[in-house]
């Protein structure tokens, strides 16, 4: 299955590794030492011109989205329920 992460990016739901909300990047070393360490060899791509809300880190990129996180967290929780169902 596919996500919308805004703008015209769609991405596989599996190859998303994690979503982050893009405010907390500043609020939490942890989370500024992964996004350093992480960004290192990956290509950072900006979605759209509008202040980002979240990041998503996948394989290869780190997508910054206009997206809140809270939100591409429904996506993707509803397609896993749609790819459960495919299975059964």
């Amino acid at each position: 299955m596919f996500i919308h992460l805004g703008g015209d990016m769609v991405i596989r739901s599996n190859r998303i590794i994690g979503i982050l909300d893009y405010q907390s990047k500043g609020l939490s070393e942890d989370n500024e030492k992964f996004l350093s360490t992480n960004s290192e060899g990956k290509k950072v791509v900006y979605i759209s011109e509008d202040n980002p809300k979240s990041i998503i880190i996948t394989e290869h990129e780190i997508y910054l989205s206009p997206i809140s996180s809270h939100t591409l967290k429904r996506r993707a929780e509803t397609v896993t329920v749609l790819e459960e169902e495919e299975f059964m």
